[in-house]
């Protein structure tokens, strides 16, 4: 009997997973997409690139309100239905006749892929009570698989049958998944608990106005342009400030700022917003930097984030095995410091960079970079993923969803300085030489709040005792 339930919690597992691979496959599959998508519809690079933008900010504002609503109606429904969401984008995408409605149809596609992380964390957190560390530790090491087929999975259907290919893989593998989940996944309880969605509409188009401004400022070139970006800005602290007012008196607010006014929190929110910013949004922009500075192929721009991706993965998953034993902090503070370390080696000049690489082909020596990079984030994702589920484990899908919705803007905010910088730099080199050196001084900055974060989930102090000091 005992190993029957350890098969079915073990097939749960697995469903979730794939649920989430299929993000974190489309993710780079995209990246690489973007010139062809361009050349297809004969736009800028700079429209072409709202196709990522609108994916992101569109997360942005999802994954706090999919995260409530999961906790509220159910992990099993909540989870299937953003992934009917997330096919449904794809099949719009593939067959997207213009620019404007590849990103409609992308929005689509966020609104799902925002939903599978807060409610796929939910059902592993509800499955594996007695190991809920490890099995969420192990459950992000799942994403980098994705990162690692995506480059390649990507280029080769790129090649073989055009950009619409990227999108149209989705559809068989998310039905599957989708008949999976329908047979597989607990229908566990629901707490039959008011959907504050007042507060849900004000904190989405807030975020959406506020990082809609953000990504606008790096192409506005007329000030009818700049007219709208300041309009955004007022729009988002207009509905912030709604917001706030709103969540203080909602019966079941969306975000519960008492929560967030405790000093684990808003620490370990404030890291969450610096790590998006330095090893997520980044990422983004690696391709262009390697193809316009080291001149390497598309393919090749692809495959020098699969070392990443695996160091990401095969790290995680040991740190995973140990988090109980090391704590929260040191994970964190080491895997900082190498993820910082990989950007001020990028943002070498290439021929002092070759000069180190002691030799090897310029795409070689970016994927070691880029190992380092992996090494960091694999030690420091166990420890920042788990550092607060435990002060209210009743609530893992809402901490997840707020947790991704930091990283999230952090992640877009990098991007946007990050496109502005090189803008107004000299050249590209010199621009990309800038972004990263700030990112890793940001990135070393948060050592001081890490110190604040528990350092391990027995110094947690459970909701209604005494604050004290960790």
């Amino acid at each position: 009997m005992r190993s029957i339930e350890n098969m079915a919690r073990y097939l749960i597992f697995t469903t979730v997973s794939l649920g989430l691979l299929l993000t974190g496959i489309a993710g780079t599959s995209i990246a690489i997409a973007l010139d062809a998508i361009r050349e297809s519809f004969d736009v800028s690079v700079i429209l072409a690139g709202w196709v990522v933008a609108t994916f992101q900010l569109t997360l942005t504002a999802s994954m706090p309100v999919v995260g409530k609503i999961s906790d509220s109606l159910g992990r099993r429904r909540t989870f299937m239905a953003c992934l009917c969401l997330y096919i449904a984008g794809s099949v719009m995408a593939a067959m997207a006749p213009s620019i404007w409605l590849l990103i409609a149809a992308r929005v689509i596609q966020a609104l799902g892929g925002g939903g599978f992380m807060p409610s796929a964390v939910g059902i592993v957190a509800e499955v594996f009570p007695a190991s809920r560390q490890r099995a969420i530790g192990f459950f992000t090491s799942i994403f980098p698989i994705g990162q690692i087929v995506g480059p390649v999975i990507g280029g080769w259907l790129i090649d073989s049958f055009g950009w619409r290919a990227i999108f149209w893989i989705n559809v068989p593998t998310g039905l599957f998944v989708l008949v999976l989940a329908w047979i597989l996944l607990p229908r566990g309880a629901r707490r039959h608990g008011h959907i504050d969605l007042a507060g849900a509409a004000l904190i989405a188009g807030s975020l959406v106005s506020f990082m809609g401004a953000l990504s606008l400022i790096a192409y506005a070139t007329t000030s009818r342009t700049w007219t709208l970006v300041g309009l955004l800005f007022a729009t988002a602290v207009v509905l912030t400030a709604a917001f706030l007012r709103h969540e203080r008196t909602a019966t079941e607010p969306i975000v519960d700022l008492d929560i967030l006014k405790r000093r684990p929190f808003l620490a370990a929110n404030i890291y969450n917003v610096v790590y998006g910013a330095g090893v997520i949004g980044i990422m983004s922009l690696i391709p262009l930097f390697a193809i316009n500075v080291y001149g390497i192929s598309y393919f090749d721009s692809g495959v020098i984030l699969v070392p990443r991706a695996i160091a990401v993965m095969v790290t995680s998953f040991a740190v995973s095995m140990l988090l109980a034993r090391l704590g929260y902090r040191w994970p964190m503070i080491i895997g900082t410091c190498l993820a910082a370390l990989s950007l001020i080696l990028l943002s070498l000049e290439p021929h002092r960079l070759m000069a180190l690489g002691g030799g090897l082909e310029s795409t070689t020596t970016l994927a070691l970079i880029l190992l380092v990079m992996g090494l960091g984030v694999g030690i420091a994702a166990p420890a920042s993923n788990n550092a607060c589920i435990e002060l209210m484990p009743d609530r893992v899908a809402t901490i997840t969803g707020v947790r991704g919705m930091c990283r999230q803007a952090g992640g877009a905010l990098s991007i946007t300085v990050a496109t502005l910088t090189l803008h107004q730099s000299a050249s590209i080199a010199a621009g990309f030489t800038i972004v990263f050196i700030g990112l890793a001084v940001a990135l070393v900055a948060t050592i001081p709040v890490i110190l604040a974060i528990p350092r391990s989930a027995a110094c947690i102090v459970p909701p209604g005792a005494a604050d004290r000091r960790t």
